[in-house]
C-alpha cells in the first residue's frame, strides 16, 4: 500500500513522528507521499522524506494559502521541485467552498502550477472544491498532462468523476468512503472507477475513518489507518484487500514515477 498523501509536517505529529511511520511500516504501507501546501511546509515535506527510503514529498502552494505567497514563491517551489525525493507540484488547486484566498487569487495561483508541472514535466496533485468545472478548465486550458494529474480526496458529484475520468486523471480516495454522514455517494461512485486510475490516501491528521474501532481518542488520522480506506473499497468494488493494496501501490509508482519496491524500502536512510 502507498498513502499518496499525508500532512505528516503538521504540528499534530511533532511528539511522534517517528513512532507514527513505525506503526505505518507494521500496518503494510510500502511508501508515504508527503504533502506540501506553501513554501514554508513544502521545504518541511522534502526535508522529511529526504531522510527516509519510503518518504517522497510534493512541492506547492494549496488554495487556501494563496493568498500568502511571498515574492519568488514559484521559483521557490521550482528549486524544491528538483531535489530528487520531491515527485510532484502541489497540493494546488481551487477551493471555493470556503474562499480563504479569493478566487482570482487562487486562480492565478494555481495557473503558475500547472504551468510550471508541464515545464519540469511532472506529476500534478490537486485540490478541487466547489469550483463549478473551474478545475477542470485551467487544467486543459494550460495543457495539463492527463497522465500525470492526481485528483486528490475526490468527493464530488457523479458529474465531477466523469470529467476527471474522461481527461484520463487519477482518482485519490481518503476516509471519506468511511463517513456515514458524508460518504454515501462516494460509496455509490468508488466502484465506477476504472482499476488504473484509483489511488489511496490518507490526507492525515484528516480524515479519520469513521469506521474503525476502537476509535482513537485524539481523532487524529494516520498513515497506519489507510487499511480502513483499502477495506471499503475491497467491498464497494467486490474485490479483495490484497487487490485494492496491489493494484493502487502499482499505479501509485505510476503516477507519481516511484522507484520499484525492494527489500529495506521502509528503512530510514541511513
Amino acid at each position: 500500500m502507498i498513502d499518496i498523501g499525508a500532512n505528516l509536517t503538521n504540528r499534530s505529529f511533532d511528539g511522534d513522528r517517528d513512532a507514527v511511520l513505525d506503526r505505518a511500516r507494521s500496518a503494510g504501507l510500502g511508501g508515504i507521499v508527503v504533502t506540501g501546501t506553501s513554501v514554508a511546509e513544502s521545504r518541511a515535506a522534502a526535508r522529511l522524506a529526504a531522510g527516509h527510503a519510503d518518504l517522497w514529498s510534493t512541492a506547492g502552494v494549496h488554495p487556501h494559502d494563496a493568498k500568502s505567497v511571498p515574492a519568488g514563491w514559484i521559483d521557490d517551489i521550482a528549486a524544491l521541485a528538483g531535489e530528487p525525493k520531491v515527485v510532484a507540484i502541489g497540493e494546488t488547486g481551487l477551493d471555493f467552498n470556503r474562499n480563504y484566498s479569493p478566487p482570482a487569487v487562487q486562480r492565478d495561483v494555481f495557473a503558475a502550477q500547472i504551468d510550471l508541472a508541464g515545464r519540469l514535466d511532472m506529476p500534478l496533485f490537486v485540490h478541487d472544491r466547489d469550483s463549478g468545472g473551474e478545475t477542470a478548465r485551467l487544467l486543459a486550458g494550460h495543457g495539463a498532462n492527463p497522465e500525470s494529474v492526481v485528483i486528490h480526496c475526490f468527493t464530488g458529484t457523479a458529474e465531477d468523476l466523469d470529467t476527471w475520468l474522461d481527461a484520463g486523471y487519477y482518482i485519490g480516495i481518503t476516509g471519506w468512503i468511511c463517513d456515514p454522514r458524508r460518504g454515501d455517494e462516494l460509496r455509490t461512485l468508488a466502484p465506477r472507477i476504472p482499476d488504473d486510475r484509483l489511488l489511496i490516501e490518507t490526507d492525515a491528521p484528516f480524515l479519520i475513518p469513521r469506521t474503525m474501532r476502537p476509535m482513537p481518542r485524539t481523532r487524529r488520522n494516520e498513515p497506519a489507518f489507510l487499511l480502513e480506506v483499502v477495506n471499503a473499497l475491497a467491498t464497494l468494488r467486490d474485490t479483495t484487500v490484497d487487490a485494492i493494496a496491489e493494484t493502487t501501490g502499482h499505479n501509485a509508482r505510476r503516477a507519481f514515477r516511484l522507484p520499484p519496491l525492494h527489500a529495506g524500502m521502509d528503512k530510514p536512510v541511513p
